[in-house]
């Protein structure tokens, strides 16, 4: 134990200041400690971000390249496939061919199959032109809401609309529609029976977010960084074109797709930017 000894009183005084500079340097240093634990948080969130902006944007160019490729040979290959087609049907239904009706109806089923996904081809086209109209989107998912409850029932399942104080916004009606389509048949189809999909809209700021939750097991991690790109699919029948459709859709709309995802399921987010208010010459 150390015994401090004064023999002034200028001696007591220069040791309680020099006691007020330690507390008060030991202060100093632990706001300094604080600042450089939250600069270092910031630091980390803003990398996190540049580097999930930077995936997307790859993922974008990848959709866009695709896109090109879809628009330059699209129409040209629909053309032979109409053509073969016409034909089959048209020999279906001969008396003498009435063995094979069954080769045939495989056939064309197999040509409707190769034309939905040139028609989804088409839809990752950067410059498909989109007829944007401004609109509350809660009204377009009302119209919707019966056939996604439809869907569910026919698989055991429930689905459920919250609705919630939104801005119009400008919109496609039918890219918007195939983009809800897609997302929540994704989301039925993740479930276990019994399951609820719950459909969302609420305002995040000033951004206009449609939220798609499924209660299934989750995305495997190994698969998060291969979501939305072309032809990746978990479905043995899948086609690997329905989430980057989405990609695209939201692009086009100048919207954002993020998602979260656990072992109680996974949320898709659709942010919006809200629209500039017209001004009277617009109108």
């Amino acid at each position: 134990m150390i015994t401090l000894r004064f023999y002034s009183i200028e001696d007591w005084e220069s040791f309680v200041n020099m006691k007020s500079e330690l507390i008060e340097l030991k202060a100093q240093l632990l706001n300094l400690r604080r600042m450089v634990d939250e600069r270092t948080k910031e630091v980390k969130q803003e990398t996190e971000k540049r580097e999930r902006i930077e995936h997307e944007v790859a993922k974008l160019e990848r959709l866009n390249i695709i896109g090109q490729l879809a628009a330059g040979l699209g129409h040209e290959v629909r053309n032979p496939i109409t053509t073969i087609r016409g034909f089959l049907q048209m020999l279906q239904n001969k008396t003498d061919l009435l063995t094979y009706k069954s080769y045939f109806d495989l056939m064309i089923e197999e040509l409707d199959r190769t034309n939905s996904i040139i028609t989804g081809f088409l839809s990752l086209a950067k410059n498909k032109p989109t007829e944007l109209k401004r609109q509350c989107l809660n009204k377009l998912l009302a119209n919707l809401f019966p056939l996604l409850l439809a869907d569910a029932y026919s698989q055991g399942k429930k689905c459920i609309f919250e609705p919630g104080d939104l801005a119009d916004l400008d919109i496609d009606t039918n890219e918007i529609t195939q983009l809800v389509l897609n997302l929540a048949r994704n989301g039925l189809e993740a479930m276990p029976p019994d399951g609820c999909l719950t459909i969302s809209t609420f305002m995040d700021g000033q951004n206009i977010v449609l939220s798609v939750r499924d209660e299934g097991p989750g995305i495997n991690s190994e698969h998060i960084s291969k979501l939305g790109t072309p032809f990746f699919t978990t479905k043995e029948s899948g086609t690997g074109l329905g989430l980057p459709m989405c990609y695209s859709i939201a692009g086009r709309h100048n919207a954002l797709i993020e998602f979260e995802s656990g072992p109680d399921g996974t949320t898709f987010l659709v942010r919006f930017s809200q629209p500039m208010e017209k001004t009277h010459s617009e109108n």
